[in-house]
């Protein structure tokens, strides 16, 4: 690697750090022309996959150049940085070099803005192109939609991309125009709308035709900065909730706001982002797609942002001891799973055990229970107490005081290891 190359890397790789939309799950690409790389053995990078594979991923931008000065991006037109780009063979040799080598699994390709849309969403569709068909690449792409593309570029991206996505940026059309006025989220809709009537148009054509290509098979993402503007949990979630429904995504990324720029528009905070909050906001989501959790049990008019200090199924559950205990003997999965300290895979065994015979405290650990959050909200064949003598604040305390104490332990037992 000659260092003109060695130099845009590292810029363009660092300025590609703060788009963490870069999940791999989904797609089926097979090696199947004697080519380079396998998506649907490996996967993409430094991310964890749904079988629990942690990939890798060269994750870079075509350019930091842009046209737009969105205040909270470190690539806006008005930032004084050092500016790169890519040619699209670079890109390409980049990418073939490092899968050689062994560095990566597969390719997450974004950019700034350079003339236009068009122009920029060509240039990327060219590199992604060139990989497949010259190269034949097979490992995993992950392409960027530039908001205000043709069609018909976004069309040509899909042919070859495994996962698209396209930054919703703020949570609400107010936030955004307040931080980048010269966007809209009609700019993200359309696209997202369009890939997806796309998806949908190759899948019914599969099950009559089976030399159909695939089409974006890993689906659609998006991703929200938190914390730029001033947004309630509610709304964020209500927006990811719609764009769930409306789009079929695959994710939603919640990106805590990092201070790269200085404007009078973005909030004063510390150089870390909000990384409690965005926590939280994951676990809500995760609570809606698996769940069974509608938005507005979790955040609503009355609970507009999320606990700091417990987690949204924790507090749902703390704001309705009217459903509980649960007989976790009798009680329907959809139920249990609702239960804090048993997740889905420990409600499974759950249902499965029970056949056998009534279930007990013991056994309940075994299964996979946090027996210690559980406690105050079940009951099965030897529970010691009924939930009914405990009050909202005393639970929270009880479940907090034995968090810290955990921890305290944890601690303690890492000092005298050295």
């Amino acid at each position: 690697m000659t260092e003109r190359i060695r130099k845009k890397l590292n810029i363009l790789a660092d300025a590609a750090k703060y788009d963490v939309s870069c999940s791999s799950s989904g797609s089926s690409r097979k090696n199947d022309n004697k080519g380079l790389g396998d998506a649907h053995a490996s996967g993409i990078c430094h991310t964890y996959t749904e079988d629990g594979r942690c990939v890798s991923l060269l994750k870079i931008l075509l350019t930091n150049h842009c046209i737009f000065d969105c205040a909270y991006c470190v690539s806006r037109a008005s930032n004084d940085i050092e500016r790169a780009a890519f040619t699209i063979e670079e890109a390409v040799s980049l990418t073939i070099n490092f899968y050689r080598r062994n560095y990566i699994e597969g390719l997450f390709l974004s950019s700034g803005i350079f003339k236009d849309a068009d122009f920029t969403m060509e240039r990327l569709v060219r590199v992604v192109k060139k990989l497949r068909l010259e190269e034949r690449f097979n490992g995993y792409i992950h392409l960027k939609t530039i908001p205000g593309a043709s069609e018909e570029l976004v069309r040509e991206a899909g042919m070859y991309a495994d996962r698209m996505s396209i930054n919703l940026e703020m949570p609400t059309e107010a936030g955004l125009k307040l931080l980048a006025p010269e966007k809209t989220h009609a700019d993200v809709i359309k696209p997202l709308a369009y890939v997806q009537n796309q998806i949908l148009q190759f899948s019914e054509e599969r099950s009559l035709i089976k030399s159909v290509p695939d089409f974006v098979p890993a689906g659609q993402s998006t991703q929200m900065v938190i914390g730029a503007t001033a947004e309630t949990d509610k709304d964020i979630m209500q927006t990811a909730d719609k764009f769930y429904r409306e789009f079929s995504l695959k994710r939603v990324y919640y990106s805590g706001y990092v201070p790269v720029s200085s404007d009078n528009r973005l909030p004063l905070i510390g150089t870390q982002p909000p990384l409690i909050r965005e926590n939280r906001l994951y676990q809500t989501d995760w609570l809606m797609r698996f769940y069974g959790f509608h938005i507005n049990e979790l955040l609503n008019d009355a609970n507009p942002h999320l606990d700091i200090d417990i987690d949204p199924k924790l507090s749902w559950a703390l704001r309705n001891l009217q459903f509980f205990p649960v007989d976790i003997n009798v009680a329907a999965h959809s139920m249990i799973i609702r239960v804090p300290g048993i997740g889905i895979g420990s409600a499974n065994k759950i249902i499965a055990a029970r056949k056998f015979g009534r279930l007990r405290i013991d056994q309940l650990k075994k299964i996979g229970v946090a027996y210690n959050r559980a406690q105050y909200f079940i009951r099965c064949a030897d529970s010691p107490y009924q939930l009914k003598a405990y009050q909202h604040t005393q639970i929270k305390s009880f479940i907090l005081a034995e968090s810290e104490s955990k921890y305290a332990k944890l601690g303690t037992a890492q000092l005298t290891m050295f």
